[in-house]
């Protein structure tokens, strides 16, 4: 059956069309979609049907409450459907704007770049897309406009996005395989100023871009590197462009996290995902005067690069709404010390459990990772799912702590045993002591050799099959 043959008349009824054929979720993504994710999702059991969200939990059709860890990789940073957003996309369409004319000057999207650069003192314009790649994707061009050269810096086991410019700079092969040839890039290992001084000799480097704090696996930059890496990319003509598409807008306990160093002040910022409120997609990448009028150096290059969507009148309004409630609600103080207690409480449990190798992270990103076992039983079963595909255990972990305790998780990256937190910026002590309660009895159950040993004997059947 079609929309059009289930909708009855001629008017769409978006609450009817749910109520109808909902059902088919996982049948409508195997047949129209990329087919891979329900199989995936129906192998390690999250197979769920969600009816609704607030905050930092949704319910599922039972009823049941899940607490939400992961808060769409990053994107619900207020949570879902927080009600001054709400209210303001609510606003907007009622305000029936004049929107993307492309030929005036709407002031939502001036508004939401000075409120930016706020937060942004060495900074001074912003040009807005509809998406973190879009973000970095615009970085790129303007540094190696600006400077006049092709090559661009990263570090390894970085991601920057997946088009195709953004996956010029993405440090995994596994995501980069098949999709050559990419831009003439080049890798280096995130803290070493070597092999940075090194690519920077041959003259033909625009820019390094780096995450302060790596999502692949949670690893920051070491103390002092932004702020070094910045002196030698200026000394040699060369730009830093911060990627803060996960780590901006109060994840780490400050608005940006190349602010928890002294002295670091990048060309250019890229922004996304927290800052759509979890509504309208929107990224930002926001950066000094002198690159901005290198790029439009004059009217015959007014849209020498521009995005049919950006700067749309929701996003703006969402943008907007939701740095007022970060203003209000004083989010990022909130991140930050919500976040020192969930991480001070995981790093209790290493000495308690000899599969738990490490607990880091800044704020309200924190990376679990685990390691071999001392013991003799421990490490038998750990290197078998080693030798099956490494990233299993933290896969064993993930899945317990929703299908028993309802908590939402993702394991970090393909290949790595670490655990990635990175809730909703509102959760509070409560939701603190749910999920370490239930991590617990997890790890519990894992040295125990119980119920999480036996989900691993699946997954090494399906990495196998895999093969």
């Amino acid at each position: 059956m079609t929309i059009a043959e289930s909708s009855g008349t001629g008017e769409f009824d978006l609450g009817a069309l749910l109520a109808e054929r909902g059902a088919e979720r996982y049948e409508l993504h195997t047949r129209y979609l990329n087919h891979q994710l329900p199989r995936m999702l129906r192998t390690i059991g999250f197979d769920k049907v969600y009816e609704r969200a607030e905050g930092a939990h949704f319910w599922d059709a039972d009823g049941n409450d899940h607490l939400d860890m992961l808060a769409g990789f990053g994107v619900m940073g207020l949570g879902r459907h927080h009600p001054v957003v709400r209210k303001a996309l609510h606003d907007v369409l009622d305000a029936s704007l004049a929107d993307l004319t492309r030929f005036d000057c709407q002031p939502l999207p001036g508004l939401l770049a000075e409120r930016l650069l706020a937060h942004s003192p060495h900074l001074d314009r912003v040009f807005f897309g509809n998406s973190g790649t879009e973000a970095v994707e615009t970085a790129l061009k303007f540094a190696r406009y600006a400077t006049g050269r092709p090559r661009v810096l990263y570090c390894e086991h970085a991601f920057h996005g997946l088009t195709t410019g953004s996956l010029s700079v993405n440090g995994e092969s596994g995501f980069r395989d098949g999709f050559a040839p990419l831009l003439p890039d080049t890798a280096v290992p995130l803290g070493d100023l070597d092999a940075l001084e090194r690519e920077l000799r041959g003259g033909d480097v625009a820019a390094l871009i780096v995450e302060p704090i790596q999502g692949k696996g949670v690893h920051e930059a070491p103390p002092g590197y932004l702020r070094a890496a910045q002196e030698l990319l200026h000394r040699h003509k060369a730009l830093l462009i911060a990627d803060e598409v996960q780590t901006g807008l109060g994840r780490t306990g400050d608005f940006y996290a190349h602010q928890h160093e002294e002295g670091v002040e990048p060309d250019l910022v890229c922004v996304a995902k927290a800052l759509s409120g979890g509504y309208v997609p929107v990224g930002a990448t926001i950066g000094k005067d002198w690159i901005f009028r290198k790029v439009y150096s004059s009217m015959d290059r007014v849209l020498v690069h521009s995005a049919s969507f950006g700067a749309n009148a929701q996003a703006m309004a969402a943008g907007l709404a939701v740095l007022s409630v970060m203003e209000n609600e004083r989010i990022v103080a909130r991140a930050r010390g919500t976040g020192e207690l969930l991480r001070t409480r995981l790093a209790a449990l290493t000495e308690k459990y000899e599969l738990l190798a490490d607990v880091r992270g800044r704020g309200l990103m924190i990376g679990i990772e685990f390691g071999r076992p001392r013991s003799l039983r421990l490490r038998s079963r750990w290197t078998v799912l080693q030798a099956a595909r490494k990233g299993l255990f933290a896969q064993m972990v993930v899945v317990p702590l929703l299908q028993r305790h309802r908590i939402l998780t993702q394991v970090s990256g393909d290949h790595l045993e670490v655990i990635k937190l990175i809730p909703p910026l509102i959760i509070d002590e409560e939701d603190v002591n749910r999920f370490v309660d239930a991590f617990t009895a997890v790890m519990d159950d894992a040295h125990d050799g119980g119920l999480v040993w036996e989900f691993g004997r699946t997954l090494v059947k399906q990495a196998v099959t895999d093969r």
